[in-house]
Order: C-alpha cells, then structure tokens, then sequence
C-alpha cells in the first residue's frame, strides 16, 4: 500500500519522503489510511512502542528510542465505579508526548533532517527536546514566557534553544511558524508523524485488554492529538478485522478554555465564541485548535462526546488522585473529573470498560499543586 501526506479537507495528497509540515493554505495534514495489523505482528521482543513499528507507514532503520510506551494500566474506583487508568506518565519525561516525539523525530531524521523548530507549552517541547538531544539532532523551543520552569529547564538541560514569546499560547504557535522559513518545522500539533507515534496509544490499550477494545476513553485534550492518535489507532485495528467496534472517545477540557468541547457541545462545525481564561490544566490551554474539524469528525465518529471541567473540578480531581498514590498534573486529572460528570449524565455506565488517560507527572506542576494545598514554596 503506497502511503502519503493527505489534506483531509481537500483529498490533496503528497509524496511521503518529501518532509513538509502543511499543505499550501497552511493547512494540517494526516497520512493516508493504513491497514492495521494483528497480534501476530507485535515485535514482543521489543518493550517501547517500537513493538508496533509494523503499523508505522515508513520503515525506520534506527529508530530514536527510549523505551517510551509499555505504560501501566491500572484500575481504581473513582466516582463510585470503576476506572482503568492509563499512565502515560510513566515516560522517559513524564509525558505521554513522548510517543509521539519517538517517532516523528526517528522518521525526520531518517529523511536527512538535522534541526527542528517546535512550539509547545511544556510536555512536546521537553519530549522533542528530549528525542533530539538522544537522536544527535538540535532543537529550538518556542514556549509561553508563562510556562512552568520545571519544563523549560528540563528543555535547556537537554541542549535545546529556548525561546520564551510574551503573550498567550497562540502568541507562541503563530512565531513558530513564522520561524518556520528559517529551520525545519517539527510541531506536535502540525507533524502527521507525531500523530503516528500517539496511535501507538491505541494499539497499547488492545494488548493491554487482552487484546479487546474498551468502551470509553476519556481524553485530556487540548489541540487533540490524543484523540486524533487514539481514533487512527482503532481504526486500524477495526480496519485489521481485530475489532468490531470502535470505543467511544471522550475529550475533556477546561471550562476556562474549551473550544473544541464547547463546540462539540453546540453541535456546530466551526468553532464558537467561548472565553479564553487562565487555567490550572495548561497543557490543554489550546485557544485555536488547528485540527478542531478533524478532531470534531473523531469524537462524533466513535460516538463519543466533550466534556468541559470546571476549574475547582479539575483541583479536586487533581488532589482525589494524589490521595490514592497517582500524582498527576492538573491537566491530565482533568479527565478523572470528566468521568465523574459522563457517570453523572448516564452517559457512561460503571459496568463498562472505560480507560482515563492520564498524560503528564504531577512533578510537572508543583507550584500548582502547591497553590492546592495551601503551601508556600
């Protein structure tokens, strides 16, 4: 199957081993539908990701690789019903961005590409960081002046550039590609590549269940690449006749800053008016989500849905979780809180099989959780 770069808005389709980052207009691309694969063709002898690398559309010979993926999945009760927690967390730097990192980077630098630009505000700046410091590769971060000190000093400690942009997060995406002219573009949230390392989610979750579907995912979610990686993931695998269905896919955001739930939530296509207000989950602070539409297609395909979490919701998410021993960032317990309000509405019931993803270490946030509790550092 010849696999290449696809405009889902327009059916446009590029070579593959030509590296680009958007189709002209500037618009994000995907890659071309895969076929998926089986059992059979898990390398069990491999515990990264990479044990999936027959679902990846390139071969890759060397494959930049820390042993990411393989998280565990634990069950605990929240909300009164049980809950499967997937921790992705548990990653070389505490994110589950490094999936994606892994393989776009592996891929880039396979195609001769030597320096990266990316622009996040933490977790993908110190994953891609991260990936080019181990791949040989130079990186330059674009990050809010506002980001969290324990991940900008985690991109410098790697040997990146870090450039911090006064302003807001779009402040931040909107330099970044204006730089784009001058190195190479390799944004979580623009790259299809990245999208092909979070699948790896999907593909994770089938073998951790016995190699089943679940019910319900909930997803902390802020431009969507989650989602996007989970609903490419289970196609495939549905595509690969080792599903029947698809799980139903969650995206939970803060009410602070929700467009793509508030949109969902308005039954509308193009995204709606809603405040854009500081929020304590700020890996999911995503003003103007470049793949709203396709993230929209995802969640209303599986027959999933949104969630928009309250700030004082999120906190006590945050602190129920840490109560049990899983110390999270506030971005990702969001998700905990959004299964507690799907349970509320019987949109979700406890006798199905829901997994909540949680994204990032609460070590990430600590001056927040500090706030939390009252103490001062």
């Amino acid at each position: 199957m010849t696999v290449a770069y696809l405009d889902p808005r327009n059916g446009a389709t590029f070579p593959i081993e030509t590296p680009i980052w958007c189709a002209p207009g500037h618009r994000p691309l995907l890659l071309t539908d895969l076929p998926g694969i089986g059992r059979d063709d898990i390398d069990r002898s491999t515990r990264s990701l990479w044990r999936y690398r027959a679902a990846l559309p390139v071969p890759v010979a060397e494959p930049i690789s820390m042993g990411e993926g393989c998280t565990p999945l634990i069950e605990r009760r929240l909300h009164g019903a049980a809950a499967l927690l997937k921790c992705e967390w548990f990653m070389p730097t505490g994110s589950f961005k490094d999936r994606g990192a892994s393989v776009m980077l592996s891929v880039l630098r396979q195609q001769g590409i030597g320096a990266v630009l990316e622009d996040s505000s933490g977790n993908g700046g110190a994953a891609v960081a991260a990936y080019a410091a181990a791949g040989g590769m130079q990186a330059t971060i674009m990050a809010p002046e506002s980001t969290s000190p324990a991940k900008t000093v985690a991109m410098r400690a790697a040997g990146a550039a870090v450039e911090l942009i006064p302003g807001n997060r779009q402040a931040t995406s909107d330099a970044a590609v204006a730089a784009s002219g001058r190195i190479f573009y390799a944004s979580h949230n623009w790259q299809p590549f990245f999208l092909q390392g979070t699948k790896t989610l999907a593909y994770e979750l089938w073998e951790d269940l016995g190699f089943r579907a679940p019910d319900n995912v909930i997803i902390p979610c802020g431009a969507g690449s989650n989602v996007l990686g989970c609903d490419i993931g289970f196609r495939e695998l549905r595509r690969a006749g080792q599903i029947d269905t698809l799980p139903r896919l969650f995206a939970s955001q803060p009410a602070n800053c929700g467009p793509i739930a508030a949109t969902f939530l308005a039954g509308l296509d193009r995204q709606v008016e809603t405040p854009i207000l500081p929020t304590i989950a700020e890996g999911t602070a995503i003003a103007q989500p470049l793949r709203l539409t396709e993230v929209l297609t995802a969640l209303r395909g599986s027959g999933g849905g949104a969630v928009l979490v309250s700030e004082d919701d999120i906190a006590a998410a945050t602190l129920e979780l840490a109560g049990m021993g899983v110390y999270v960032e506030p971005t990702c317990a969001q998700a905990a809180a959004a299964f507690g309000q799907l349970l509320a509405a019987g949109t979700i019931t406890p006798g199905q099989t829901t997994v909540i993803v949680l994204t990032g270490t609460g070590l990430k946030a600590t001056p927040r959780i500090a706030e939390m509790l009252g103490i001062r550092l």
